[in-house]
């Protein structure tokens, strides 16, 4: 397989608190070498004790991480940045507020990049008004059912029977839309970057250890335990694709990310790679096994309780 930078693409109307996702993720990369583009620095007001130096189209932050401007435009950008996959292990696009991220993700289809998913939050309290609203709503419906993964922020402002009702009229504007909740736009990097959070057969035990990090910047980063479990599943026996393909897509709503390596019956010699975020989901040939034991490894998060991987435990 070529090698390739995966993208993520982070939207949602003004005010749903990109900005302080972005800054949460920046301050947890915990190793991972993240380029995120922003439209203007201005709008993202990164936190300034991430900052190690500013030459004014890019910052550099002491994470290792850096921040591009699109002074020069999103395409030249996006492929100057496709040709540092030795340098970058991940490419977050923060689309505007009154931007179509879904358009946005279409872009690096002419590059050498690899959309991971497309991410949108919306503002728990005000998100059905601004659906509502004449001028702004037309957009702000488009951004939540282009979405691979919706993050529900701000919960805490509403009560638990406005949220319910949220979540009700979310189901009926965007049935197979899939949703995390979050306060102050915190939520796991196993969620938001899941291909580089837990490898194949890492499970919970790699998540408990991420867990044990140090915290940068002296913020606390989400229980992941509280929020999402993770499960891992380990077959010698090789799977029919039509059944794992069934199996796949029937998972309930609460998967929220799943990846790994799938041995299959119809064409044994080399492994299958899955990846899962939200509703979008792809089963594409991979490397042959070489020397490694043919055998499906995968890795599910998803949302307490949602888990429940018997059918291809017992054989798909």
């Amino acid at each position: 397989m070529r090698e390739t930078i995966l993208y993520t693409i982070i939207g949602g109307y003004l005010g749903a608190g990109k900005t302080t996702l972005l800054n949460d993720l920046l301050h947890h990369a915990q190793g991972l070498r993240l380029a995120v583009v922003v439209n203007d620095f201005g709008d993202i007001n990164i936190d300034a004790d991430l900052i190690e130096s500013h030459d004014g189209e890019t910052i550099q932050l002491a994470s290792g991480c850096i921040c591009c401007s699109l002074v020069n435009g999103f395409t030249l950008l996006l492929n100057q940045l496709s040709k540092r996959a030795g340098e970058i292990d991940h490419i977050i696009v923060e689309a505007s507020g009154l931007a179509d991220p879904v358009k946005a993700g279409q872009y690096g289809a002419i590059l050498d990049l690899e959309l991971d998913g497309v991410i949108v939050l919306a503002d728990a309290e005000q998100v059905r008004e601004k659906a509502a609203n004449k001028y702004v709503g037309e957009t702000v419906i488009r951004q939540i059912r282009g979405a691979d993964l919706l993050v529900l922020n701000k919960v805490d402002l509403v009560s638990t029977d406005e949220l319910a009702g949220v979540r009700a009229w979310l189901a009926e504007l965007a049935p197979e839309i899939r949703i995390v909740e979050a306060t102050f736009g915190q939520v796991p990097m196993e969620v938001l970057l899941g291909a580089h959070a837990t490898g194949p057969g890492d499970g919970d035990a790699a998540a408990r250890e991420r867990q044990n990090l140090p915290s940068a910047g002296g913020r606390e980063q989400p229980d992941i335990g509280e929020i999402v479990e993770t499960r891992s599943l380990t077959r010698r026996e090789p799977i029919h694709e039509a059944g794992f393909r069934a199996f796949v897509g029937e998972l309930p709503a609460g998967v929220l990310r799943a990846k790994g390596f799938v041995h299959l019956a119809e064409d044994p010699e080399r492994r299958h790679v899955l990846q899962l975020v939200g509703k979008r989901w792809a089963l594409e040939p991979g490397e042959p096994w070489g020397e490694a034991e043919p055998q499906t490894r995968l890795v599910f998060i998803g949302l307490p309780g949602s888990l429940d991987l018997t059918e291809i435990e017992e054989g798909a």
